[in-house]
């Protein structure tokens, strides 16, 4: 019993491929089967092979680059960018509370957190949750970046983005 069912499930690894035959039915129309049909003229379909991938060791940010200990080999993330502030007209928070949005692909991974950095300096507590909120946000202009920290290492970096902080004057 152990052979057997060794055998099969060892099929369900390896993709079989059938022999497809075209031919043409009774009623004039063009059918296709994996058994070609008794008593009528059959053709071979010749088809392509099997489209097929092969697993990707998975990415190591850790790992530098030959020759070189400074820079990972490669980014963790293919996409790494803050969304949602405007970058040609000012933001208006009259209270100068907002949040943000941070675009990251594939998503954060392990142990990895989302730290925000306001005129470069770390602001908030880091977290896992790509909606990020400032709280009372002086008006004027401001510079905004995400980083993607393990621990105190900054694994990345998105492009930083200027923006300006429109606010209701008080008397």
């Amino acid at each position: 019993m152990r052979p057997l069912l060794f055998l099969l499930l060892l099929s369900f690894m390896f993709p079989v491929m059938a022999q497809i035959y075209k031919y043409t039915d009774a009623a004039g129309n063009t059918a296709y089967s994996n058994q070609p049909p008794n008593g009528i003229d059959a053709r071979a379909v010749d088809l392509p092979p099997i489209n097929s991938i092969e697993r990707q060791p998975p990415i190591d940010p850790a790992q530098p680059l030959s020759g070189d200990d400074t820079e990972p080999a490669h980014r963790a993330y293919e996409k790494l960018e803050l969304t949602g502030l405007p970058t040609t007209e000012a933001l208006r928070a009259n209270n100068g509370t907002f949040t943000i949005n941070v675009m990251i692909k594939p998503r954060l991974q392990g142990s990895h957190l989302l730290r925000l950095l306001l005129d470069g300096q770390p602001y908030g507590q880091p977290g896992n949750v790509p909606i990020l909120q400032l709280v009372n946000i002086d008006r004027g202009e401001h510079r905004l970046a995400v980083q993607v920290i393990d621990g105190e290492k900054i694994v990345q970096q998105s492009p930083t983005t200027t923006f300006t902080v429109q606010r209701a004057h008080s008397p």
